[in-house]
């Protein structure tokens, strides 16, 4: 009598509605050494990022350093990476500020310039009760057609989305996702299980346990380095191979805490790993001051152990 070994999977949910598609890229913004955009760099990156498994890329924002781009910078980086990528991949442009007026017009910019969708953050340091929260949202969603992502950080913001604002702002047709960075499971699923609405994780380390529940997909800041890595979990989940996500996702552990759990932002890390192994990404802005040496060697360290044995990505 002979045992045979299998290994047990099972199907996945059904798909969410993926706006934007799955495996988005929140891309930093390269600049030159003297500090101007990088046009052409940006247009490298992107391209390397599609080709590399990402089918969205969010410009702009949190990473793309959104508080020291210029409006026209922002509006010339949409069209430089629209031209590169095509229709391979979708753009979402940040155009989230403090003030309702500026962000309105940087949207209607970054629609003539080509972005597929808006990451509208919550307006930061004035704090806005909820109530002004929501009409801020519907303006920029009544000011233009594009479709928003809306941005929840209130680490960063200090002021939280509440789920209840979220349902309320899901009923608006061109309100379709969020970017979840706000650590709620319980919100996260509150909303999740009355809304429509399009959830991407937004923390590094929460790729797969927010994917399991129903999202979307991710908008990771450690693809810039290791775009494979991130699709290979999402893919691995969506084949049924529940473990085999797992061990995936446990995988980009070492390298997401050094890049987004240490003292240095996320921006600062990506770019000091991008610009050791040769890509484009150039200094970051100040106020942020660039990686020390031993920082970028423990990155490049973990960088190595996480894509040494990397499975190529099905045509």
């Amino acid at each position: 009598m002979t045992t045979e070994t299998t290994t047990e999977t099972h199907p996945p949910p059904a798909a969410p509605a993926r706006p934007f598609g799955r495996a988005l890229c929140a891309m930093v913004t390269p600049f030159t050494e003297a500090g101007a955009l990088d046009l052409d760099g940006a247009q490298r990156l992107a391209d390397r990022l599609v080709s590399r498994g990402c089918d969205g890329l969010v410009l702009s924002g949190t990473t793309g350093e959104s508080p020291t781009t210029t409006d026209a910078e922002k509006a010339a980086l949409v069209t430089a990476v629209r031209e590169a990528v095509g229709d391979r991949a979708a753009l979402v442009a940040g155009v989230g500020t403090a003030d309702t007026r500026h962000t309105v017009e940087l949207a209607r910019a970054a629609e003539q310039a080509g972005a597929d969708g808006l990451l509208v953050v919550a307006p930061y340091y004035s704090r806005p009760p909820q109530d002004a929260l929501e009409a801020h949202f519907r303006e920029i969603a009544d000011a233009c057609g594009l479709p928003l992502m809306l941005y929840d950080i209130p680490g960063r913001t200090g002021t939280r989305i509440e789920p209840g604002t979220l349902v309320r702002l899901a009923g608006h047709p061109r309100v379709v996702a969020v970017k979840d960075c706000s650590y709620d499971l319980l919100g996260t699923q509150k909303v999740l299980s009355r809304t429509g609405l399009a959830y991407y994780a937004g923390c590094d380390e929460q790729v797969l346990a927010l994917y399991a529940i129903g999202a979307a997909g991710c908008v990771s800041t450690v693809a810039n380095v290791a775009p494979e890595a991130f699709r290979a979990v999402l893919d691995a989940f969506d084949a049924g191979d529940v473990r085999e996500a797992a061990r995936l996702q446990r995988r980009t552990i070492a390298l997401t805490e050094l890049m987004m759990a240490s003292d240095l932002p996320g921006t600062v890390t990506a770019k000091a790993l991008l610009n050791a192994l040769g890509l484009p990404a150039g200094p970051v802005r100040a106020p942020l001051r660039p990686a020390d040496a031993g920082t970028t060697a423990r990155l490049l360290a973990a960088h190595g152990d996480l894509t040494a044995d990397a499975a190529p990505l099905p045509a």
